[in-house]
């Protein structure tokens, strides 16, 4: 299976849902990290190699936009939602076209992450045969989480050791302890938030979830609730249309406040 995950930044891609691309990619799934953008434009050089060295370590494949697509706080959002759409439709057309695509969901908090996210659902609701779409949050919340990933000391390290590529970010916010912590507190939260208050816990000491939709007769529908199956993936989806939720504005962009 292909599975294109788009990075609003570089270092996303081992934040946001990095336990279950890990896993994926030991089941024999290609992986491909889309860097749409390298930051801003005096880091671009070291920003590159960083990432370049993550996915390496990794072992995800990798393509940088070019140039970069700038979704700084002062750069052109509009313009930037716009090269996202473009650059996506390219991918979905080529002819290693995915078959599962991951990214941030449109309430994801952070400006650039919320742009991206609404770029990947119109581009995919635009076409018969778009692929699933696994959301990631790391600034927000999923409010409907439906795939646990659970993990173990061994994938903690391996991601902490990959995500240390990103050298310069880890060193002005160290999001290998976001992960590790997040994966702790998933661990405990993840059993209720995916099938159900009440249901047992899930008996390990690290977790991540991301949220699965299709689309299916002109609606965004959940996938079902469940542990990821590395070697089969994908799902069938169930009736659980969440097209209000997707569409919606986010909470910032109706409220604005204090991230701008």
């Amino acid at each position: 299976m292909r599975v294109l995950h788009v990075s609003p930044h570089p270092d996303d891609e081992l934040v946001g849902a990095p336990a279950a691309l890990l896993a994926l990619r030991d089941a024999g799934h290609t992986i491909t990290n889309l860097a749409l953008s390298l930051g801003r434009p005096d880091d671009h050089a070291r920003r590159r190699a960083e990432v370049v060295e993550a996915c390496r370590r990794a072992r995800f494949d990798l393509v940088i936009t070019d140039p970069p697509i700038a979704m700084s706080a002062n750069d052109d959002r509009e313009l930037a939602e716009e090269r996202v759409r473009a650059q996506l439709t390219e991918a979905l057309d080529g002819s290693d076209a995915p078959d599962l695509v991951v990214g941030p969901s449109p309430h994801d908090v952070h400006h650039a992450h919320e742009l991206v996210g609404r770029a990947i659902r119109d581009v995919l609701a635009e076409r018969d045969d778009a692929p699933a779409w696994w959301m990631w949050a790391i600034w927000g919340d999923l409010p409907f989480p439906t795939t646990v990933t659970t993990f173990d000391d061994a994938r903690a390290t391996e991601i902490a050791e990959d995500l240390s590529a990103h050298e310069g970010e880890m060193a002005r916010a160290d999001h290998r302890v976001h992960v590790d912590a997040r994966g702790r507190l998933t661990a405990i939260t993840a059993a209720e938030k995916v099938f159900g208050f009440g249901a047992p816990a899930l008996g390990a000491d690290r977790a991540e979830v991301v949220t699965e939709v299709a689309r299916r007769d002109g609606e965004w529908v959940l996938g079902p609730p469940r542990a990821l199956d590395a070697a089969a993936p994908l799902s069938r989806p169930t009736s659980r249309v969440v097209t209000a939720w997707l569409q919606s504005p986010s909470a910032r962009e109706l409220g604005g406040g204090p991230y701008d």
